[in-house]
């Protein structure tokens, strides 16, 4: 791991070559007109405008050529400060550069130049682009001028540079694996789920497979909660847009929301989130705080109006399912109740085998009235509440101002996937404002009607980028008790075993083993492989010396050793396994 100076000089190199690029885009198509150019986390960026030529997969090759050229001529880089009267002339012709240059300040000002290529720029930047040389141009795509859809669509192009060819080859080999493991190619590949345009964008449809998926989570997940007191309840995929007025999501969220349907004097939308519903469930009944805690939990069908261009397969997108809950308690069960719901998450992150995840407090920020609820005295109570249960759970957490949910603080946990994406699984929210909103109540000790306080939470988030996860966490190897098929019975020679293939496929499927027989007429080699393909977690081969013992030969996935067992010991094996949702 990178310490924060390497980190910090690995920005600047790759600032650098962000410009090296830039050059070389220059070189190529000198009609060339340059937004800004960052680096992000996978590298860099550059935004350009190219007027009518666009940018394809073979020219990344031709501009890498260029940029290698420029590289080895070593010029220097050099820094200028400039007035902002010079800059505007300077940059007379280029209306981006114009845009940003009337933003800036006088003797704010700074251009960086090497060789023929001069652009503005903060800074800082290495010394001379031969220390450049390491680089490799990723991908490209379109990208609206100051991310705003009604502005001109601009090509971005990514590109990542690295001190030394080892390091560049190592990240290489990362980028290759995480495209092996991307769960779009997976999902396909395994018949997880699939998109059409004619459904709509980024609504996804589950297949058989994604659905026993889909359907095995979900049950996991109820059964924890049943067990730990939560009542389950089913709500409507669509509310009044009153219920949202209610609850402030209208005020707060609507830029997000689908657009309200009118229908008989009435208008409609399609719920972003399950709170309001749950909120009126709870009001519908009388409380005492005897009754106290209320844990009403749902597996919910949402929808959001994400960007086209922010979807991303099952990770991100407009219809998604939630395991949501939402828990009334008392002030002083919020402390308890808290630390339940984080063991439930570290509960069920020991059976999926997840080691590598952080806690992170998300905050308001203070200085952003619009974003969030008033009230500055349920804030500072609810976000030191939180603090003081985390402080004595020891939990180590980090705190990220700007974070919060706009109705309260809440607790994410943040999982880093196996291709080196930080994703939010879970959340715990602290809640006041809400229950003041529906003016929700119950019953106290003294007879007086007064106000609980709801915990929002969700374990495995939404069940679609769970299960995103899980296939890039797996790649694809999903664990037994979750995979759609757990055991292929192959006969060797159809014609001679399937009699008994089917045999042993009816006592597996009699005893919840989700298995089938591949009898078709294709080489045994080749059905070996179709099974291996669609990593099914045991393959069972069915010869002659299986049917005259009634034994099975396994082989699991991924690996070559094959084991002869009787029927009873091979059900027993998987039972176990199953059982104890092993993690192999």
């Amino acid at each position: 791991m990178r310490n924060f100076k390497e980190e910090e000089s690995l920005n600047t190199l790759n600032h650098s070559c962000a410009h090296v690029m830039a050059q070389a885009v220059k070189h190529l198509y000198p009609q060339a007109k340059f937004w800004v150019g960052p680096v992000v986390e996978e590298g860099f960026y550059y935004d350009i405008d190219l007027g009518d030529v666009t940018i394809t997969d073979d020219d990344l090759p031709k501009i890498e050529k260029e940029m290698k050229k420029i590289c080895k001529d070593g010029k220097r880089i050099v820094r200028r400060e400039v007035s902002k009267e010079e800059a505007l002339e300077m940059f007379k012709d280029d209306e981006y550069k114009l845009d940003l240059i009337s933003n800036l300040e006088d003797g704010s000002i700074s251009v960086y130049s090497q060789g023929d290529f001069t652009d503005l720029c903060r800074g800082p930047h290495m010394d001379t682009v031969k220390k450049c040389r390491f680089h490799k141009l990723i991908k490209h795509s379109g990208a609206y001028w100051k991310g705003d859809k009604n502005n001109k669509v601009l090509q971005r192009i990514y590109g990542v540079c690295f001190p030394t060819k080892e390091e560049l080859d190592e990240h290489l080999e990362a980028l290759e694996e995480a495209k092996q493991r991307d769960h779009r190619k997976l999902g396909r590949e395994l018949g997880i789920f699939m998109f059409a345009d004619l459904v709509g964008r980024g609504l996804p449809m589950w297949l058989p497979n994604g659905f026993i998926v889909r359907r095995l989570l979900s049950d996991y997940i109820t059964d924890k909660e049943i067990s730990l007191g939560y009542q389950h309840v089913m709500t409507p995929s669509l509310g009044n847009v009153n219920l949202y007025k209610t609850s402030g999501h209208w005020a707060h969220y609507k830029d997000d929301m689908f657009p309200a349907m009118e229908v008989e004097d009435e208008a409609y939308v399609l719920r972003p989130m399950n709170c309001p519903h749950h909120m009126m469930i709870y009001r519908n009944s009388l409380h005492s705080y005897r009754d106290l805690p209320v844990r009403l939990a749902e597996i919910a069908n949402d929808f959001r109006f994400e960007a086209s261009g922010a979807l991303t397969g099952i990770e991100r997108t407009r219809a998604f399912t939630q395991n949501d809950s939402h828990i009334f308690c008392r002030p002083d069960q919020i402390k308890e109740e808290f630390k339940g719901v984080a063991k439930l998450i570290l509960d069920v992150y020991k059976d999926f085998g997840f080691e590598n995840y952080s806690f992170r407090l998300s905050l308001r920020d203070k200085n952003d009235t619009e974003k969030y609820f008033g009230n500055d005295e349920l804030w500072e109570r609810s976000e030191a509440e939180l603090r003081e249960v985390l402080n004595e759970m020891g939990v180590d957490y980090y705190e990220a101002e700007g974070e919060a949910a706009f109705y309260g603080p809440k607790l994410d946990v943040q999982v880093r996937s196996a291709i080196g994406h930080d994703v939010t699984l879970s959340t715990i929210q602290l809640d006041y404002q809400l229950p003041e909103r529906f003016e929700l109540t119950y019953v106290d000790r003294d007879g007086q009607k007064v106000r609980p306080v709801v915990i929002h939470r969700a374990i495995l988030g939404s069940l679609d980028r769970f299960v995103a996860f899980l296939l890039e966490e797996t790649k694809g190897n999903l664990p037994l008790w979750l995979a759609p098929t757990q055991v292929k019975v192959v006969p060797v020679n159809p014609d001679l075993h399937d009699d008994y293939s089917q045999e042993v496929n009816s006592l597996l499927l009699a005893n919840g083993i989700r298995s089938s027989v591949d009898n078709r007429d294709e080489k045994l080699g080749y059905r070996i492989r179709e099974a291996q393909v669609k990593k099914i977690p045991f393959q069972l081969v069915m010869g002659d010396k299986e049917k005259e013992n009634g034994t099975v030969t396994y082989r699991r996935f991924g690996e070559r050793k094959q084991t002869t067992v009787t029927q009873e010991e091979f059900l027993t094996l998987l039972k176990e396994e199953i059982k104890n949702k092993t993690i192999k």
